[in-house]
């Protein structure tokens, strides 16, 4: 009889790893057919019977999982599945893979084996390298699977072991996308030349066959918002080439490719996300904006739609605002050192300007947001002009630049000051007019918070005088300036200390203080494992540049003095540099050396 792997199986291996105990061991078999029965019934109540894809059959992880045994190795929480299948890996002698989705190749998993199959065997190929097909398994010593797989595909195959939940959400994810994008393709195929934006030939499809395909494009826009949300992505980009459609997530400030899609479903995918943001589906040659509000598991997200006409169709970037992300407590955001007292104190004015800086990306929504959530309270009134509205809260009252109507961030702000504000946060200052009505807010006893697009803290000053405004008004204004940049975080699970030279630095500008007299200087990076995707980052963090306005700040405006003039002033009263403070972040094991050097000039 063919060896399959059982649950006693699974306890003699955790027992010999000292992962359980005896008891625990005894526990697990004798309550086996009970926790069944309720796994089954659970499955029931979430509407996955046997019959979808929650799987055929419950396995030794699921009963042991579910009994909540205490992880002695780790010392708190319970035990597993990834700790349960780890350990049977390591017995096996059989690698153990945590599936990455952005590593995966689509048609590799879906066109190998049936979806069916999949779903029966809990097997799904993720990788062909040198010949041979590796599968990811539950049971990787089922080798009637894994003939049946050889069978077909004529290549060596290679189990890996892998969690239930991996392969159940691989198989939902991939297999849903594939088969939705798949029908919608057979429904819209048709004679098809693209010709770009100019003209592009088809038939014309019945009212039954656009309604059909309608029920599939929904299922794979649905599949895609899912799986970028869970992949913590901030923009998602849905983009026309020649003959494909590609797709590419933005996790970490770093694109990845992760789908591609037959060019002639990219229309109507662009036409769903339009439908859902409420923009003009006729409308194919002008660039749109639009926004849409997801439900996922307990939490609202708010996405930001960009559409626009490019050389092959209209590409769409979907900006992903997360609400536990734009919302931060002041401490999490990355100041060093006196510098979050500095911006606290600026917050802390009755009245004045407050700028943030830096180029596109760089994080300044997120200071701005999280600035407006540690002034909120029932005693002042906050409101804010945007374009657009990045995220909706009540607390703030929230007007949307229309330049249509006339709404633009110069003429709203004339009026705003009639609605007895108390802070005013203004999405950008463009133009002479809004640079004016934003000091002459602050002269008259309001505290002004807005962003200018310059690489650093002194050369907002500089951009302002080219505004037109006055040096004697954006001295009796400006409290204070802040420039920033996002970079990457080594990732806490995989973090690993390695020695530079300390030549390394001060090669690339980076002045090492007396703390460091030797040549070499010890840093953290990250190996890469199954939390980071093996890049040796997980998340983002400021790096910021706090200037000051003080009196003798002031007399340098006064006099029109260069930006130089003024940053050495600055830093002769204490202000660190962007790439001080890198250095500073480098040195506390937040970031890498190579991650700094490639998102802050060291001319900084």
């Amino acid at each position: 009889m063919e060896k399959r792997l059982d649950l006693p199986e699974v306890c003699n291996i955790l027992l010999k790893d000292e992962i359980i105990t005896a008891e625990q061991k005894s526990l697990i078999l004798a309550q086996e057919d009970e926790q069944r029965i309720k796994l089954k019934k659970l499955y029931e109540l979430k509407g996955e019977s046997h019959d979808t894809l929650a799987s055929r059959e419950i396995t030794p992880s699921d009963i042991i999982t579910s009994l909540n045994i205490p992880d002695t190795q780790q010392g708190k929480g319970f035990l597993t599945e990834e700790t349960v299948m780890r350990a049977v890996a390591d017995e096996l002698g059989i690698a153990f893979k945590k599936i990455d989705p952005l590593e995966l190749d689509l048609d590799v998993v879906t066109k190998t084996v049936s979806k069916a199959f999949a779903i029966k065997s809990l097997a799904v190929p993720i990788a062909i390298e040198n010949g041979e097909l590796k599968v990811a398994m539950v049971d990787p010593l089922n080798r009637e699977v894994l003939e049946d797989i050889q069978k077909v595909q004529k290549l060596r195959v290679v189990p890996v072991v892998s969690t239930k939940s991996d392969i159940v959400k691989l198989i939902r994810e991939f297999y849903g996308f594939k088969q939705s994008v798949a029908k919608a393709e057979k429904e819209l195929v048709a004679p098809f030349v693209n010709l770009g934006d100019l003209e592009q030939y088809s038939r014309l499809g019945t009212v039954s066959e656009i309604e059909s395909t309608d029920k599939y494009i929904q299922n794979a826009v649905d599949y895609l918002f899912r799986y970028g949300l869970e992949q913590r992505a901030s923009d998602i980009h849905i983009e026309p080439k020649r003959d494909k459609s590609m797709v590419r997530l933005r996790i970490d400030g770093v694109l990845h490719t992760t789908y591609s899609m037959p060019i002639v479903v990219h229309s109507a995918v662009i036409s769903r996300i339009k439908t859902l943001s409420r923009l003009n589906i006729a409308e194919k040659r002008r660039p749109q904006d639009g926004r849409l509000k997801l439900k996922e598991k307990d939490r609202d997200v708010e996405i930001r739609v960009s559409i626009i006409p490019v050389a092959f169709g209209e590409k769409a970037v979907l900006r992903v605002l997360n609400p536990e992300i734009l919302f931060q407590d002041l401490e999490q955001l990355g100041f060093l050192g006196s510098d979050l007292i500095h911006y606290r104190s600026f917050l802390n004015q009755s009245h004045g300007i407050i700028l943030v800086t830096g180029p596109t990306g760089s994080g300044k929504t997120t200071t701005l947001y999280s600035s407006l959530k540690a002034l909120a309270s029932s005693e002042k009134n906050i409101t804010t002009v945007e374009d657009p509205i990045e995220m909706v809260c009540e607390d703030y009252n929230q007007i949307a630049v229309q330049p249509a109507v006339d709404i633009t961030f110069a003429s709203i702000l004339r009026n705003i000051l009639r609605q007895d504000p108390d802070i005013i946060m203004i999405g950008e200052i463009r133009d002479h007019e809004t640079a004016r009505n934003a000091i002459q807010a602050a002269l008259t006893g309001h505290l002004v918070l807005s962003t200018l697009h310059t690489n650093d803290a002194a050369s907002a000053v500089t951009r302002l005088i080219d505004l037109e405004i006055e040096p004697f008004l954006i001295s009796s204004t400006l409290l204070g300036i802040v420039a920033q940049r996002l970079v990457r975080t080594i990732c806490p699970h995989c973090q690993e200390t390695v020695v530079l030279a300390r030549e390394d630095f001060t090669k690339l500008g980076f002045i090492m203080s007396s703390d460091y007299l030797s040549d070499t200087v010890e840093v953290k990076r990250g190996q890469g494992c199954r939390h980071c995707r093996s890049t040796g980052f997980l998340g983002r963090q400021g790096v910021f540049e706090v200037l000051r306005v003080t009196e003798d700040i002031k007399e340098q405006i006064n006099c029109r003095e260069s930006t130089d003039a003024i940053r050495k002033i600055a830093q002769k009263q204490g202000m660190k540099l962007l790439k001080e403070n890198a250095l500073a972040a480098i040195l506390k094991g937040r970031t890498t050396f190579n991650e700094v050097l490639r998102c802050i000039s060291q001319e900084n």
